[in-house]
């Protein structure tokens, strides 16, 4: 009985401690004491993490990143939406991070074919709401979804939903009603780019030698993919433009998940930042809704975006950055310019110029450059 008294008082004394650390004033991470790098040895090596209420099994890929440390979480200024954190894994890539970014990578890199033929059937806003609510429906089927979040953070996460879902999932397919889904995968795989750039910004750490000839690299590569839309005349650009201002909100985006993943997991944070999507895009979808022309390929099309594009690979990608930090989690984008092009040209016979393809060669070298460790 002793014994269990004493522990009460601990967890008692844990949880006071605990409060005041709710709102944070840095981006810093506090060293641990050697009492604490102690027990993480210990959560490393039997798989455990600490609360208050005692060890838990620290195995779910989504279980919040932090919580199997003894540091507090990265800081997010209560006066500072724009906000970022460093991943919690620094070595190499676990077999789980290459999961989550190869799953990433396949789902994503075929969203752009299955925008295309959803076109044949749906206007550009009743896909972007569609896909947002069947995303949504998807991850509230998951338990974790309903986890609770602080109501300081809310703001974040709206934020979140406007700048990673309702606005960029608007863009894309009114773009693609002028280029094709081979130019919009080529385009987004400059994404990374601008990761390494808000990450430098919001970080406040000077970009190293890589990070700056990566960006360089990039923005070249960006103007031979656009040349050849240039040529296509005043509407192939204007959707080549709205790629790239939707590319751009993604690189911001990826950067806010990062601490909200590590303070709470993906499943809350992604279904709300969804349910505030889709309030914004659904009023445009409605008013376009008498356009459809039913079909079932594109409704198959749209459901399959929505659960596994909008639904689980952007959990997956949530998950993967908040474990290695939004620049290295942009990693998968890399592959999706070589998805979309392989499946624009053979299932939708779609037409590549050859100087877009050695663009997207220039600006997936100039990301791999961007997203690498700088030097110390």
């Amino acid at each position: 009985m002793k014994r269990i008294n004493v522990q009460v008082s601990h967890i008692g004394e844990s949880r006071q401690k605990a409060t005041p650390d709710r709102r944070f004033d840095t981006l810093e991470t506090v060293p641990p004491s050697p009492s604490v790098r102690s027990r993480d040895a210990k959560c490393e090596t039997q798989g455990t993490k600490y609360t208050s209420s005692g060890t838990t099994p620290c195995l779910d890929i989504d279980t919040p990143s932090l919580a199997c440390k003894g540091t507090t979480l990265p800081s997010m200024r209560a006066s500072s939406i724009l906000s970022t954190a460093p991943g919690t894994r620094r070595a190499a890539f676990a077999l789980t991070d290459w999961g989550l970014l190869t799953g990433v990578a396949l789902i994503w890199g075929s969203s752009f074919l299955l925008i295309a033929i959803g076109l044949e059937g749906f206007p550009p806003t009743l896909i972007a709401s569609l896909r947002l609510a069947i995303g949504a429906v998807t991850l509230a089927l998951f338990p974790a979804s309903r986890r609770p979040v602080d109501r300081a953070d809310l703001p974040r996460i709206v934020l979140l939903g406007v700048i990673w879902m309702g606005f960029p999932m608007l863009l894309f397919p009114i773009a693609q009603q002028w280029i094709s889904s081979s130019l919009a995968g080529m385009l987004n795989g400059s994404m990374p780019i601008f990761s390494a750039i808000i990450a430098a910004f919001l970080l406040r750490r000077t970009p190293g030698r890589n990070q700056i000839m990566g960006v360089l690299l990039g923005l070249v590569g960006i103007v031979a993919i656009g040349v050849p839309g240039i040529e296509g005349g005043p509407s192939v650009l204007r959707g080549t433009l709205l790629v790239l201002v939707a590319t751009i909100s993604y690189g911001v985006s990826v950067n806010l998940a990062v601490p909200l993943q590590q303070r709470y997991g993906a499943f809350p944070v992604i279904l709300r930042a969804q349910v505030v999507a889709l309030a914004l895009v659904a009023p445009f979808g409605l008013i376009h809704a008498g356009q459809t022309r039913f079909a079932w390929g594109p409704l198959a099309a749209v459901a399959t975006l929505g659960v596994f594009g909008t639904g689980l690979a952007l959990l997956a990608m949530t998950v993967l950055a908040g474990r290695v930090g939004a620049t290295r989690a942009s990693i998968a984008i890399y592959f999706l310019p070589v998805v979309a092009i392989l499946l624009g040209v053979f299932l939708h016979g779609e037409y590549v110029a050859p100087l877009s393809i050695v663009g997207t060669a220039v600006v997936l070298i100039g990301a791999f450059l961007a997203s690498r460790a700088e030097a110390r």
